[in-house]
Formats: structure tokens, C-alpha cells, sequence
């Protein structure tokens, strides 16, 4: 059967696309205010253009095709494209508007919220989407090219991105407030191999870093929990499970409560730093370059804590 593209509306593609985001049409059907009968008249008419089926439904669950995961790529692309023309020319119309796409990683989401809702009270017209997730999936959103600007540690090298470095991100050992480590003058890094630490999962940027550095020093890490978030790491620590190594950033409250404590250990810090990314060659919308200048120009007013041993 010839697929016939010419039929296809970007309606039936945004709807597709809810369902595919969604694996369900009950669900895409509320996102988008529409009842789910109509929601899947317009699927199976894009199914008809195209010659193939976009899904499949095995028991209750439903799954994107091989032919529906093709298409989902394109659809997102093409959104993007509409979205990007919007924000131009509401631009062009002299208009502050537009959407904002921004996904963040989980660690500088403590501070991006912030720097986000900063930017919206002088932009109140600019809709923006904010996306907080770990380091896999921002890659894999930068490799789709899925939204206008990312933030995070540093991306690899041989994807092809831009990215600048804006601000420092230590990390740093914590302990219970009453570890009798705490107060202590420069704790050897020998004695660190010897402790069991509470650490963030395989895949995270905090953990690959963590592990370089006592791969660097010819040392051992010991590893006594993985936990998918900061603060399971924190309340992990706090319960006395072991040390853990987190980003400054992530500590505000906690130090402020006086529920933890940094331990002065040699060699740390361990300085990092946060990144705008995007796409190399990407063109920005006018609302997005406003955004990248805004973090360069403000950033340094959402730094964490001072180090206070």
C-alpha cells in the first residue's frame, strides 16, 4: 500500500504524538481536551494515510510500532519547527512571546527553577516548559534535538553541540550532623576508601565524575546504597546509612536545619561546572537567545552556599 503523506494534517500528528508521548489514549485524550473516540478516529486516520499501524495493544498497555516510533521522531521535529516559527515571528510582530523549552539536570534543577522563574516575571508572555531528568535523557534529548536549551555538566565531547561553561558545581562529602568526623581539619583522602558512601546511579553525571576522581587517585570507592535522586541521598546520610557526595547546590536547606555537615577532606571539593547546551548549528528562537544571554548575565546570583566546615 503507498503511503500518502499529502493527507496528513498537523492535527492528526499532534494527536499521534500525545498518544505516543503518553502510551495511552485515555490519557492523550485528556491532555489534549478531546473525548478518547475522537482521539483514536484521528490516529487510525493517519494510520490510513500512511499504510501502517502505529500501535499495538497488548493486554491494556499500548506500544509504539517500529513505524510509530519513526514517525514520533518526525512529529517532534516538525512541532519544534512550528513552535520555533511562532516564537519568531510573534518576534517580528514586536511581540515578548513565544515558548521556551528548557530541560535541566536533576542536580541543577535546585538552582534553574529559580533562575527560570526569574526570567519569566520580566517575560510574563513566553510560555515555558521546563523538563527536569537525569543525564540519559537529556542526552537523548539534544540528540533529537527536542528542546531549545539544556542544562547540565559537561556534555561528551563527539556529540556536536555548543556548549558553554556558566557556573561551578562542587561536590561535596556530607555527614550526619553528629558524625564525629565533622570538625575535623582536613581529613586524609586515604581514609575516605575505608568509608561506604550513598551515591547517585549508574549513568548519572554526579557519579561519573565522583568515580574518575578516586580512579585518578588510585583509590578505591565503596559503595554502600545507589539512589535515583539528591534527596533520598540526603535523607539516606541523614538516617546514617553512609557518607555521601552531592553537589552544593543540593544542600541549602539542610545545612540551614543544621541536619547535615560538610566534612573538610583533601583534594575537595571536586570543582565541576553547569552548561548551556543546544544543538550545534541550531537557530534559537528569539525567546531562547534572550534566555542563554540571561543565564550568562545572571547566573552568579544562584550560587550555592559558601563552604562552611
Amino acid at each position: 500500500m503507498k503511503t500518502n503523506f499529502k493527507n496528513i494534517t498537523f492535527r492528526q500528528l499532534k494527536v499521534f504524538s500525545a498518544v505516543a508521548s503518553h502510551l495511552s489514549y485515555t490519557r492523550a485524550a485528556q491532555a489534549l481536551h478531546l473525548t478518547q473516540p475522537a482521539v483514536s478516529m484521528q490516529v487510525r486516520q493517519l494510520e490510513d494515510s500512511i499504510g501502517l499501524p502505529l500501535f499495538e495493544q497488548l493486554g491494556r498497555k499500548v506500544f509504539l510500532t517500529e513505524s510509530g516510533k519513526e514517525l514520533y521522531r518526525y512529529s517532534r521535529q516538525i512541532e519544534l519547527i512550528f513552535n520555533e516559527m511562532d516564537s519568531v515571528f510573534s518576534a517580528l510582530h514586536g511581540l515578548e512571546s513565544g515558548i521556551l523549552t528548557v530541560s535541566v539536570a536533576t542536580t541543577a534543577s535546585y538552582f534553574a527553577t529559580r533562575l527560570l522563574a526569574e526570567f519569566a516575571r520580566s517575560h510574563a508572555k513566553v510560555q515555558i516548559t521546563l523538563d527536569v531528568t537525569n543525564r540519559e535523557n537529556l542526552l537523548g534529548q539534544l540528540e533529537d534535538n527536542s528542546c531549545d536549551l539544556v542544562i547540565m555538566g559537561r556534555p561528551p565531547e563527539e556529540m556536536e553541540l555548543e556548549s558553554v561553561p556558566f557556573m561551578e558545581n562542587p561536590l561535596v562529602i556530607i555527614a550526619p550532623a553528629g558524625h564525629p568526623w565533622v570538625g575535623r581539619e582536613r581529613i586524609a583522602l586515604d581514609e575516605m576508601a575505608e568509608q561506604a558512601f550513598v551515591v547517585r546511579e549508574q549513568g548519572s553525571g554526579t557519579r561519573g565524575a565522583i568515580e574518575r576522581f578516586f580512579v585518578n587517585h588510585d583509590l578505591r570507592f565503596k559503595t554502600a546504597m545507589e539512589l535515583g535522586s539528591n534527596d533520598a541521598i540526603k535523607q539516606a546520610v541523614i538516617a546514617g546509612l553512609g557518607l555521601g557526595i552531592v553537589s552544593l547546590h543540593t544542600l541549602e536547606l539542610e545545612m540551614e536545619t543544621g541536619r547535615l555537615a560538610l566534612l573538610n577532606v583533601e583534594n575537595f571539593p571536586i570543582i565541576r561546572h553547569w552548561f548551556v547546551v543546544h544543538r550545534r548549528g541550531k537557530r534559537l528562537s528569539p525567546i531562547a537567545e534572550a534566555f542563554k544571554g540571561f543565564i550568562f548575565a545572571e547566573a552568579k546570583r544562584f550560587e550555592p552556599l559558601a563552604l562552611v566546615f
